[in-house]
Order: structure tokens, then sequence, then C-alpha cells
């Protein structure tokens, strides 16, 4: 069952439509590096494209009416956009969802020291990362400052031309005897991933005539202070992420790839969105879900398993009729959904851990996953046959180039989505996205042509599940 490379559907004319589509993406992954960031991106794109605030509609009582669009946002985190169809929500919804987090380095809540002539800020890595991989690559600050006033400043430092860029150092080659004989995992430890922020002493002396004993960590500060008002206090109250500086790049001569940080999984959340965007008004109710927290399990208030989607979905019912808690409980148990995750490219390089048969290449389309998880499926939602075929169905009535995946051989790891989470309403979730390469890396890779089957997937998804 041999699928056909993607990119001998497009002559020279229809190409263009992929590349555009990718120039698009590439953009906005270069400038939306955290969930916070995508979000506020996506609900300026979705306010230009005719979609209103769900807490404004709730305000006003206003009723929705097939046709209508409309988002809700979750702490700036987490977005959920609706697009009303012509049927009752009881019947059910057509839900796309991806995520929006991306593994990284967070700042600790007391980062900043002074140590031997330079000035370093403490990290907790989040997610899964290879820690060797962040060491001496130019890095960037991105997040919010919470003030105690209830003012939030914003960060971006990094990006621009002349923005400093920052960095975590590594052992010389020539005195890494001991560390060379270390395990992968151990080569960097966790504690180790300190970053490099300044060496400029200030002042010996304060404002009021006291020696100032830490001068180069007082001098970084006043620059905080100068530039972000920003105390040393206020990192008790900011979330600051460490992300790789610069933009995505075309990748090849033939510019067939982009690489860039964060395409898991915005190389899926951005098609998700733009494919609400080409359904007019569908028969049933479209669904763009994008998450937070996803890497660690999608705990907490912006994750998958908090109630806010749930609870939208009840202001939607309340708006298009009658409120009911069985009518809700109908919505959930008769959607379909698209759990818009990646998968894991085959790589010529490390061809040991794939099993060719069942392996997402690049190049050949949106990919469906059927289960996920690890030894055994753990934490799989595993799709049922009808299902699988109905997908199936939809992609070739549509012409969409597609290939399905497992995440690499039986027992070599594995991994999850938040797809299982959708499946406890009794609703009927598959895994499909874009297969990518060198995964939860800096900096990782995918085929333009793979992105846009994902978007004529999506849409006919969304047309005709």
């Amino acid at each position: 069952m041999e699928r056909k490379n993607a990119w001998e559907k497009y002559d020279k004319k229809s190409m263009k439509k992929v590349m555009d589509f990718a120039e698009g993406y590439r953009k906005f992954i270069s400038d939306c590096k955290t969930e916070r960031e995508s979000v506020d991106a996506i609900i300026e794109m979705a306010k230009k494209d005719g979609f209103k605030d769900l807490d404004e509609v709730i305000k006003k009582n206003t009723k929705l009416k097939a046709g209508d669009r409309v988002y809700a946002n979750n702490m700036g985190k987490t977005l959920v956009l609706y697009v009303i169809g012509k049927e009752p929500l009881e019947n059910g919804m057509n839900i796309v969802g991806a995520h929006l987090d991306s593994p990284r380095l967070d700042l600790k809540q007391n980062p900043m020291y002074e140590d031997t002539g330079f000035t370093l800020l403490d990290t907790h890595y989040y997610g899964g990362v290879k820690k060797y991989q962040w060491v001496t690559i130019p890095l960037a600050l991105h997040g919010v400052i919470a003030k105690k006033d209830g003012s939030v400043v914003k960060i971006a430092i990094g990006e621009k031309p002349n923005d400093p860029v920052f960095t975590i150092t590594d052992l010389l080659i020539h005195l890494s005897a001991d560390q060379m004989a270390k395990n992968a995992a151990k080569v960097i430890e966790g504690e180790s991933l300190d970053v490099l922020i300044g060496s400029i002493p200030g002042p010996e002396k304060g404002k009021d005539k006291k020696d100032i004993k830490e001068r180069i960590k007082a001098n970084i500060l006043e620059i905080l202070k100068k530039e972000y008002k920003m105390e040393e206090e206020d990192f008790l109250s900011a979330e600051i992420e460490v992300v790789p500086a610069g933009p995505a790049r075309d990748l090849g001569f033939d510019r067939s790839m982009i690489l860039g940080y964060g395409h898991d999984d915005r190389v899926c959340a951005y098609p998700s969105y733009k494919a609400m965007l080409e359904i007019g008004t569908p028969k049933r109710t479209s669904c763009c879900l994008l998450v937070d927290k996803e890497e660690i399990g999608s705990v907490g208030a912006t994750g998958m398993q908090s109630r806010f989607f749930e609870n939208t979905v009840a202001e939607l019912i309340n708006l298009t009729g009658k409120y009911s808690e069985l009518i809700l409980r109908r919505c959930l148990k008769n959607s379909f959904m698209l759990s818009s995750d990646v998968s894991a490219g085959y790589d010529p390089l490390f061809p040991s851990v794939m099993e060719k048969k069942n392996t997402a290449f690049l190049g050949k389309g949106l990919c469906i996953n059927k289960y996920t998880g690890s030894r055994g499926k753990g934490g799989s939602n595993d799709a049922n046959a009808e299902y699988m075929a109905k997908i199936r169905k939809i992609f070739d009535d549509a012409d969409v180039s597609f290939q399905t995946a497992e995440l690499g051989k039986v027992d070599q790891g594995g991994g999850g989505t938040i797809a299982y989470i959708l499946a406890e309403y009794d609703m009927n979730v598959i895994d499909s996205g874009v297969a990518v390469l060198s995964m939860h890396a800096p900096c990782e890779t995918i085929s333009k042509v793979d992105l846009y089957e994902a978007l004529l997937g999506y849409v006919a998804f969304l047309k005709n599940a």
C-alpha cells in the first residue's frame, strides 16, 4: 500500500498555493513561540475573519444562528472557535483540536544569580527534551511579567536584528573526557541549563553609599528596570519562556521544507484554524480547539483536562436554544473529532526505530494515527475501525493525500495526545496531523506539502464528517 509523494499532485501553477500557505505559516511560527503569543495572533486574525468574542455575546444575551462565528479565550493560553451549523448542537459537532504549547525552558520563580563574573538565569525544562540540544545555541526570552498593580508586561527579547540573544554554555571538547563518557541523558543535567545573560559590573556603591556585592547582577537589574520597569521580585509573578532565537527558515535547495521551533504542534494548529475559514455555513457546528499544557499531560486550568471546552459548549447550547444537561451530553457524544497532532517522520539516518510499513514519511500527506501510546498502546485512544473507515472515505472523496502510521516500533518508545481526553465523552476521535523530523528539538523539520494536505484534510472533515 505504497503512498505516492504528495508533491506529484501539483504542477507549477497549483504548487504556488502550497508555497503561499506555507509562507503564511512560516511567519506565524516565527512570531508565535509561546502559547500566549499564538492565542493573541489567532484572536487578531479571527476578529478580522468575522469571529466575535463569546463573552461579549453572552453579556448581550444575543442568540446565535447558523453561520455565526464566535471564539472563547481561556486565560490567554487556550482558545476555542466555533462556526455555528444548520443542525442543532444536540446532533454533535465536527472538531479539529491541536495544542499550542511546545517543549522549552521556563525561568524559575527566583532565577537570577551572579557567579564568577557572570549573571545567569536558572531554568526548569518543560516537556520532553533532550537537554544537550539546548546548549550553545542563540536563545530568546518570551513571556509576560505580571505586576502587583495589575499590569502585565509582554516581552520578546532576542528576535529583532539589533536585540541581544542569550545562551547556555557547554564544556569545551578539550576537557570533556568525563562528560563524553556519560550517557546522553546525563551529558547535560537539568540543573545545568542556566542561561547566560550578562557580564559587565555596575557601580561599586549604591545611591545609599553602601557597597554593592553582586555588581553584575545589579547592573542587569538596572537594565531590566529601565527597559521593562521590572524589579527582581517581579520574577515571582512572571512566566518567561526560553526558546530558540530567530525565524523559521525554508529548508532545502527546492524550499520544500521548513526548519523551525515549535512545529509540534503549531503545524497542526495553524491549518486547523485556517480550515474554519473555508467551510461557509456548515451542516454541523464546526469547532477549532487549541489548548495548552499537552506537553506535560494536559493538566491545569488551561489544559485539555479542564472544563473550559465543556463550559463553552454549554454556553453555545444556551445561546442557540434552551440549555439542558442532556443536550450537552448528547452534543459531546455525537461529535466527531480529529486530534490534530504531529507524528514521527521517518528519518533515513535513524531507521532502526521505525517499521517502514507503518511509518509516516515527509511528503506523503496528512498522517492518521489510529493509536499512539506506548508499551501495549498504554495511554492511547485507539479509534474504532468504523470511524477509521469514515475518515478514509472523507479524505479519499476530497482527494486528500494521506498516510497511516504508528509512533515508531513496538516497545521502542511512544507518546500521547489529547485524543483520549475527548474520547471520554463517548466521542469518536482519531489522531491526524503532520509528520515531523527531530520532534521536540529546538529546531524541527516539516514538509510544506504535508502542511497543505493537512489544511485540505481538515476542511474536508469539517464539511463532511
